[in-house]
């Protein structure tokens, strides 16, 4: 039951960017097209994983054991971006046309603010073992993912209706994606 809990709030409820508002950059950047969107939430969804696995063990095996917990943020940092460097190579050789889709974006994941975010929030609960940590971050990075693919479907859609030329571009996507996080308020009493 707990799991499920924990699904409900990181999916639906405190979505990392329609509730607490990290990962804006790639959201309004990679959401024109879903299959763009859904493919930047996979690298998402693999980045957050690996990168809060491997943050946590830091954490627990070297930063605070040493009394280094003051060189959080950089190591953090630095296995971020070299898990980044990862998915670009793997993404460059299995899906060269998600790879030239997601352009700027992709490295844009090692100074996405989610996952570094996640990889310090997790740091903070002290009742969290290795194994929730590790599905804290999956189950937040799903809920990039539908936030990002859901609304990616809503700038698809809107770009087939005639909208004011004022409100063109950013304007109307903020609107939208206003409207999409009160939405999800929705969820509030879920959990």
């Amino acid at each position: 039951m707990e799991y499920i809990i924990m699904i409900l709030s990181c999916v639906l409820v405190n979505n990392i960017i329609l509730a607490q508002f990290l990962g804006i950059c790639s959201f309004l950047g990679v959401s024109n097209k879903v299959s763009t969107s859904l493919g930047m939430g996979m690298a998402v969804i693999f980045v957050m994983a690996l990168s809060t696995l491997v943050t946590s063990l830091l954490q627990k095996y070297l930063l605070v054991p040493f009394n280094l917990t003051f060189l959080q943020t950089i190591v953090f940092i630095l296995v971020i971006a070299t898990l980044v460097q990862m998915v670009e190579i793997i993404l460059k050789k299995i899906s060269p046309p998600l790879y030239q889709a997601l352009g700027i974006f992709l490295p844009l994941i090692s100074t996405n603010c989610a996952i570094l975010g996640i990889a310090i929030l997790v740091t903070q609960k002290p009742d969290f073992s290795l194994l929730d940590s590790t599905l804290y971050a999956i189950f937040t990075a799903i809920g990039y993912t539908v936030a990002i693919v859901i609304f990616a479907g809503l700038r698809e859609q809107l770009s087939l209706v005639k909208v004011p030329k004022k409100l063109d571009g950013v304007p109307i996507a903020l609107i939208i994606s206003g409207i999409l996080a009160m939405a999800f308020m929705g969820f509030a009493n879920l959990v």
